[in-house]
C-alpha cells in the first residue's frame, strides 16, 4: 500500500492508487535534461530514497537525457516494487543540439512506447502521458490521432493508462471520445492560472491533475512576494508553491524533481506545510 503519511496522502490514476507526493526524474540528466547526470551515484541515491520515503509515483520520460533517466531509474529500482508505479511521456524527441522537436506521427508514438518499455525493462507501461502541446501551452486542434494510437497500444496489452499533456478542455473531452483519461500534466502553479477551471473539470471527472513547473513564470514581482510570504511562514518558496498545490483540489499530484538527497527530503517535509486561509487568499491575489 501506498504511504498515505506523506503530504496529500494518496490520489487515483484509475485503478492505481499513488502518492500525491510524487517524484519528477528530469533533473537526474545532465545540463539541459541532456547527457549523463553530474553524479551517478547521487542519482542512483535519490531514487531509492524516493522509495524509501514511501514515494510510488516516479514521473519520467525517454526523452529526457535521452534515455538517461529511464536507464537510471531501472538501474536503481529493478525488479521494481509492487506498488511502484512509473508515468513516462511521449511526443518529443532530442535532437542533437539537445532540443526538443515533437515527435507524434502514428510510428513516432508507437516507437517511443516501445523504447520506454525497453529501456524502462518492463513489459507494460502503468500510465503513458501523450504530450500533444507546447512546452507551457496547450496547442488547439484534434489530438485523435494521437489519442487512437496509444488506445491500440493499451488494447494490445502494452499501455495501462492514457494520460495527456500540455491540453486544453475541448482536446480533453475530445479524447474521453476515445478511451478513458487518466490524468493530465499541464504547466500550472499559484500565478500560471490559466488552468484553473480545468483542474475543477477534471476533479469533478476523477481525472488527476499533475503541475510542472511550481516556481515557472513567476515575475520578479511575483517571486519576491512569495518569499516573504515563505519567510514569514518559515518555509522555503518552493514548500509554500507545493503546500498551495495541494490544498488546491484533492486530485493534483506533485512531481517535483531534484537530484539531490537533501532537496528529495527538504521537498517531502516542505510540501507538508498547512497554509491558513488568510495566507491562501494572499497566494490567490498572486495571479496575474
Amino acid at each position: 500500500m501506498p504511504n498515505s503519511n506523506l503530504p496529500g496522502g494518496t490520489c487515483r490514476l484509475g485503478d492505481l492508487e499513488v502518492t500525491r507526493m510524487g517524484y519528477g526524474a528530469m533533473q537526474l540528466a545532465g545540463p539541459g535534461v541532456f547527457g549523463p547526470p553530474r553524479d551517478r551515484d547521487e542519482a542512483i541515491t535519490v531514487l531509492r530514497k524516493a522509495v524509501e520515503l514511501g514515494i510510488n509515483h516516479i514521473d519520467t520520460s525517454d526523452y529526457y537525457g535521452p534515455y538517461v533517466t529511464n536507464e537510471l531509474i531501472r538501474e536503481a529500482l529493478y525488479p521494481y516494487p509492487d506498488d511502484l508505479h512509473i508515468v513516462t511521456k511521449i511526443g518529443a524527441r532530442r535532437d542533437d543540439q539537445g532540443g526538443w522537436p515533437e515527435a507524434r506521427s502514428p510510428e513516432e508514438l508507437r516507437q517511443q512506447v516501445h523504447d520506454n518499455l525497453d529501456h524502462l525493462g518492463l513489459d507494460v507501461l502503468d500510465v503513458v502521458n501523450i504530450r500533444v502541446g507546447g512546452f507551457q501551452e496547450a496547442e488547439p486542434g484534434s489530438i485523435a490521432e494521437q489519442v487512437e494510437t496509444v488506445a491500440e497500444l493499451q488494447q494490445q496489452g502494452l499501455v495501462k493508462h492514457i494520460g495527456l499533456s500540455t491540453i486544453n478542455s475541448e482536446q480533453l473531452a475530445e479524447a474521453q471520445q476515445i478511451a478513458p483519461v487518466v490524468c493530465v500534466q499541464n504547466f500550472y502553479n499559484i500565478v500560471h492560472r490559466v488552468d484553473d477551471d480545468l483542474v475543477d473539470q477534471t476533479a469533478e471527472q476523477g481525472i488527476a491533475f499533475v503541475p510542472y513547473f511550481p516556481l515557472g513564470g513567476f515575475s520578479r514581482l511575483q517571486s519576491d512576494e512569495l518569499g516573504k510570504i515563505a519567510e514569514r511562514l518559515g518555509a522555503t518558496p518552493l514548500a509554500v508553491a507545493l503546500a498551495w498545490l495541494l490544498q488546491r483540489s484533492p486530485n493534483i499530484l506533485l512531481i517535483p524533481g531534484t537530484s539531490s538527497v537533501a532537496h528529495l527530503e527538504q521537498n517531502v517535509t516542505g510540501a507538508a506545510l498547512h497554509l491558513p486561509g488568510d495566507v491562501i487568499t494572499e497566494l490567490d491575489a498572486m495571479a496575474g
